[in-house]
């Protein structure tokens, strides 16, 4: 892929990294830009205590000068200020860190899976790096990809669908400022409100819930992505992408979900040809994909999270040290995420678009990428 990133540390390690390569030389890119959906993912009715010690920020350490990239790769810095609780936990040296191992393990998390992979007898050292902390750095990545695909007017954003057993009725047009104004981030305020009250029951009985993101990508020309491989297919990375955010087990893509249960007169999206616009279709049922290939309109990608695994009143588990059955361990959490997730899911779906957008028109600069897009956007039927 011509754009990738890797992501490093641990949920209560001093910070997290995130090296981005393949940003062009050019890019305009501040820290500011970065801050706001890093704010934004902190946000969202249902998050829990660690959401009111951070203050999350990007420091960008590398690749940028003077306020634009230089073609070199990016590195972004995310402290973690809850650190200062937890150096002699999370102590690098073997001098004076300080052990209190976790055995009863959390179903639903990574716990256990990981013990067992890497031969540890801490769940800590799992869970550390499973958190969805580390979603953090992906969306500092993510807005770079941002600012890149908006230059081009490519815009990300998302909303939330579902919470538990309450589904939003969706408007003709989503009104984005008022999604951001929503403490739940839903485009229905009735839905919302019931959203919001669903969260408060779950926290009073120790519970958690899930629900459903959607992210819309506007402005995609078509022709991203390929058929050509198995993984160059762009439905099939954008699914990748969204189910390799924790808690996420399921996406589906523009009508994926109630796609089985329609004839196909009823699914298929007709092709027009309209003068001055080129061929486009009255409908999205296909999300803005087919055969692995953006086909012009908007792209559409819906997230399906399960409920958080770490309930204040903790399920049953075993521990692993004496294999009894007992309560799980108990981990500061969220009642619910979803809001949060949205966001992270802008970042994702932002990240493989840049890469694919990358991949079909190259360029080393700015100006060299723009004037390939706009070479093939000229050659479009119109």
């Amino acid at each position: 892929m011509t754009l990738r990133f890797l992501t490093a540390g641990e949920s209560h390690g001093p910070q997290l990294t995130v090296i981005i390569d393949g940003v062009p030389a050019g890019l305009p890119l501040t820290a500011e830009q970065l801050a706001v959906d890093l704010a934004r993912r902190q946000g969202g009715y249902g998050r829990g205590g660690r959401m009111k010690i951070e203050r999350d920020a990007a420091r960008i350490v590398s690749g940028v000068r003077g306020a634009r990239t230089l073609g070199s790769p990016i590195t972004l810095e995310v402290q973690n200020r809850d650190w200062e609780n937890w150096q002699a936990v999370m102590r690098v040296e073997a001098e004076g860190v300080k052990r209190k191992p976790i055995t009863r393990v959390r179903p639903g998390h990574a716990d256990l899976a990981g013990m067992l992979k890497y031969g540890l007898d801490d769940a800590r050292d799992v869970l550390e790096r499973a958190s969805a902390r580390e979603t953090a750095a992906r969306v500092a990545a993510g807005g770079v990809a941002k600012q890149l695909l908006a230059q081009f007017e490519i815009s990300v954003r998302s909303y939330t669908r579902a919470i538990g057993g309450v589904e939003a009725a969706l408007p003709r047009t989503i009104r984005w400022a008022a999604v951001e104004r929503s403490p739940v981030r839903c485009p229905d305020d009735d839905a919302s409100r019931a959203m919001v009250a669903a969260i408060d029951g779950a926290r009073a009985a120790g519970d958690t819930l899930g629900g459903v993101f959607t992210v819309i990508a506007e402005g995609v020309p078509p022709g991203l992505g390929s058929y050509r491989q198995w993984d160059t297919r762009l439905d099939g990375l954008l699914a990748q992408a969204i189910v390799s955010i924790p808690a996420c087990k399921a996406v589906s893509l523009g009508n994926g979900a109630e796609a089985p249960g329609l004839p196909g007169s009823r699914e298929h999206d007709t092709p027009v040809y309209r003068r001055g616009r080129g061929f486009t279709h009255p409908t999205n049922r296909a999300g803005g994909l087919e055969g692995g290939i953006s086909n012009g309109e908007a792209i559409v990608v819906h997230g399906m999270m399960k409920p958080i695994a770490t309930l204040r009143r903790p399920l049953d588990s075993v521990d692993v040290k004496t294999r009894r059955a007992v309560r799980a361990h108990y981990e500061r959490s969220d009642v619910c995420v979803v809001p949060a997730a949205g966001v992270i899911g802008e970042a994702m779906v932002a990240l493989t678009l840049a890469s694919v957008l990358l991949d079909k028109f190259g360029g080393d600069s700015m100006r060299e990428l723009s004037r390939n897009l706009s070479a093939y956007k000229r050659a479009l039927p119109r």
